[in-house]
C-alpha cells in the first residue's frame, strides 16, 4: 500500500533530530547514587549567590522535590514550565535571599545548566541527510517540548538545517506541550495547512504519536528499540527506527 501524500512534515527536536547525550556531563552523588548532571557546574554560582545560607543537601532535596512537582503539572495541565521558573520556584521554596532578585540569579543560573546541555546536544549526520532530501519534497517544520526558549533555538540552529525548517514551534515560547492540542494546532495555523495534510515524527508514543494523531495529523513513530506500542496509543501511520530512514520509506 502506498504512503499517503503529505504536504509537510513536523519533527520532533530531541531524540528524533538532536541527541543529547548525558554521559558526557559531570558526575555527582546525590542519595547514594551517582548521575551525570549539570550541576556541579551550577551549584558554584547558586553557592556564591546565596553565600552563608546555602546548604547544598537542602537544596537538592527540593529541586528533586520542585522537579517532580512541575513534571506532574505539566502532565496534568498541557503547559510548560520554563527551567527559570523551576529555579525560582526552589529558591522561593528554600526561603532564599540575596543581594539581588531572585529571577535574575534564576535566568543566570538557566543560562549555566543550558550551555551544559547545548554542549552536550548534537544531530547525527545521517539525520541532517535526511531533513536535506526530506527538504526536497516536503515543507518542514520543528516542534519541541523544551523548557527554555533560548537554548531550545541554539540547538536547532547548531544542526545546520534550520534553514529548511518553515515553521519552529518550541513549548517555552507558547506556554504549552505536547501532548496538548493547542500547541499542535500553533503548528498548523504556522504552516497554513489542514492536520491531515501533516506527517509529526517523534519518539514519544504519548507525546508524539498520541498527541499528534488525536490533533488530526498522520504520525510517524521512531521506535528505536523495537518496543510494543503502549495501550491505548492510536496506531501510527509509519514505524521506523530512525529519523535517516524516513526518505526512503517516503520515496525521496
Amino acid at each position: 500500500m502506498a504512503e499517503p501524500r503529505f504536504k509537510a512534515i513536523v519533527l520532533d527536536l530531541f531524540d528524533t533530530l538532536v541527541n543529547w547525550n548525558a554521559s558526557l556531563l559531570p558526575e555527582m552523588e546525590w542519595h547514594g547514587r551517582r548521575i551525570h548532571s549539570t550541576l556541579p557546574w551550577v551549584l558554584p554560582r547558586i553557592e556564591e549567590a546565596l553565600g552563608p545560607s546555602f546548604e547544598r543537601e537542602k537544596f537538592l532535596d527540593v529541586y528533586l522535590s520542585v522537579i517532580e512537582e512541575i513534571n506532574a503539572e505539566r502532565e496534568r495541565e498541557g503547559i510548560e514550565i520554563t527551567c527559570t521558573e523551576r529555579f525560582v520556584r526552589v529558591f522561593e521554596r528554600l526561603g532564599a535571599e540575596n543581594n539581588g532578585d531572585l529571577r535574575t540569579l534564576a535566568q543566570a543560573v538557566t543560562r549555566i545548566h543550558m550551555h551544559g546541555v547545548r554542549s552536550v546536544t548534537s544531530a547525527p549526520p545521517n539525520r541532517v541527510e535526511a531533513v536535506r532530501r526530506l527538504a526536497q519534497s516536503y515543507r518542514l517544520g520543528i516542534l519541541s517540548n523544551f523548557d527554555d526558549s533560548t537554548a531550545g533555538h541554539q540547538i536547532i540552529s547548531d544542526t545546520g538545517v534550520r534553514g529548511l525548517f518553515e515553521a519552529i514551534v518550541v513549548s517555552a515560547d507558547v506556554g504549552l506541550r505536547k501532548p496538548n492540542p493547542a500547541i499542535f494546532e500553533r503548528m498548523t495555523a504556522m504552516l497554513a495547512l489542514d492536520a491531515g495534510e501533516i506527517l509529526f515524527v517523534g519518539d514519544t508514543p504519548a507525546h508524539d504519536v498520541a498527541g499528534s494523531k488525536r490533533a488530526g495529523m498522520h504520525a510517524a513513530w521512531i521506535n528505536r528499540h523495537g518496543i510494543a506500542l503502549p495501550d491505548g496509543t492510536p496506531a501510527p501511520d509509519i514505524v521506523i527506527a530512525d529519523l535517516a530512514e524516513l526518505p526512503g520509506v517516503l520515496g525521496c
